[in-house]
C-alpha cells in the first residue's frame, strides 16, 4: 500500500497535465473549428482546477489505482456546441482526437526527458524524475487508449460518429445514454482491464523502441 501511495504521489503531476491539456485541446479545436463556446467559458485553460471534478478526477482516479493498479476517471468534459462547427459532422472528428493527440504528444515529451535524464550524469532528482518520466508515459498511453475505445460519450465513439454514415451515426449516437454505464460494467467485470492492458502494452513498447530504451 506504501509503494502504491508513493506511486500515485509522483503520478500527481503528470496526470494533472493529461487531464488538462487533453480537455484544453477539444476547445482549442473547436474554437478553430468555429465553436468558441469553452474559450468563453475558460476552458481552453492549462490551469488544471478549470477542468477536475472531484469525483472523476481525484477520488476515482487513486481508488482504481490502489486496488487494481489500473487508473479509471474524467474530468469535467468540455463544452462543444457541435451546431456551431463550420461542418459538423467532419469537424467532430478533429475536436475529438485532439484531446487524444495531446496524451500522445505528452508521452513523448515524457520520453523525452526520461530520455535526457537517463543521458545525463546522476544528480540529486533523477530518480524523482526518471519516476515522474515513466508514469507520463504510461498515464498519458492509458487516458489516449482509453478515450480511443469507440463508445460514446468517450472520444473514440465522436470519431466514429464523425466517420460512419449518416443514418448509422445517429443510430450509434442514441447509445451514448448508456455509454457511461457500460464503461463502468466493463471496468467492474474487469473487461476493460483485458482490452485495455495489451493495447497499452504496444504503445509503451512501441515508445520503447521509438527512444531506444
Amino acid at each position: 500500500m506504501e509503494n502504491s501511495i508513493q506511486a500515485l504521489a509522483i503520478s500527481a503531476l503528470p496526470i494533472l497535465f493529461a487531464i488538462t491539456l487533453h480537455e484544453a485541446a477539444h476547445g482549442y479545436v473547436a474554437r478553430m473549428f468555429g465553436d468558441p463556446t469553452a474559450w468563453k467559458l475558460g476552458r481552453v485553460s492549462l490551469n488544471p482546477l478549470r477542468h477536475i471534478d472531484p469525483l472523476g478526477t481525484i477520488l476515482l482516479p487513486a481508488v482504481t489505482y490502489l486496488l487494481s493498479g489500473f487508473m479509471f476517471g474524467w474530468a469535467k468534459p468540455v463544452p462543444v456546441d457541435f451546431g456551431k462547427l463550420h461542418r459538423p459532422k467532419r469537424d467532430m472528428l478533429w475536436v475529438a482526437a485532439a484531446g487524444p493527440g495531446a496524451n500522445l504528444l505528452m508521452a513523448l515529451a515524457w520520453a523525452l526527458l526520461l530520455k535526457l535524464v537517463l543521458g545525463t550524469a546522476e544528480f540529486h532528482y533523477s530518480e524523482a524524475l526518471r519516476q515522474m518520466a515513466l508514469a507520463g508515459i504510461a498515464v498519458n498511453g492509458m487516458f489516449m487508449v482509453l478515450n480511443l475505445l469507440p463508445l460514446l460519450p468517450l472520444d473514440g465513439g465522436r470519431i466514429l460518429v464523425s466517420l460512419l454514415p449518416q443514418r448509422a451515426a445517429w443510430t450509434f449516437a442514441q447509445t451514448e445514454r448508456y455509454g457511461m454505464w457500460i464503461l463502468i460494467l466493463l471496468l467492474l467485470t474487469h473487461v476493460l482491464d483485458a482490452i485495455l492492458r495489451p493495447m497499452i502494452g504496444l504503445f509503451l513498447t512501441l515508445i520503447e523502441s521509438l527512444f531506444g530504451f
